[in-house]
């Protein structure tokens, strides 16, 4: 969407480098894994919830708007992504 274009190898090396700056330090790869996807976790309401206040808005999508059974079914999933995410740090923080 950007219409910038990188050769193949720097976007390789950009993607390939914190995983070999892991192998190098010495940590435990799986370990590191179940980190980063903990991380990645703490980002999905900031995705979730704006999409399921925009496709409930008539005035963004028109005739294509969410039901209100779709729109209370997502709130109730984000609901639930909030909450475990929210007993996701409070264990992680409970074991330092």
């Amino acid at each position: 969407f950007v219409r910038r274009s990188s050769p193949i190898s720097v976007r390789r090396l950009v993607t390939m480098l914190p995983a070999l700056v892991v192998i190098i330090m010495g940590f435990d790869p799986t370990q590191t894994l179940v980190w980063s996807q903990v991380v990645l976790s703490l980002g999905l309401p900031f995705a979730v919830i704006p999409l399921i206040l925009f496709t409930a808005d008539k005035k963004f999508m028109g005739v294509l708007v969410n039901r209100p059974t779709t729109t209370v079914m997502a709130g109730l999933c984000a609901a639930c992504i909030l909450t475990l995410n929210g007993f996701l740090v409070w264990s992680i923080l409970s074991n330092l």
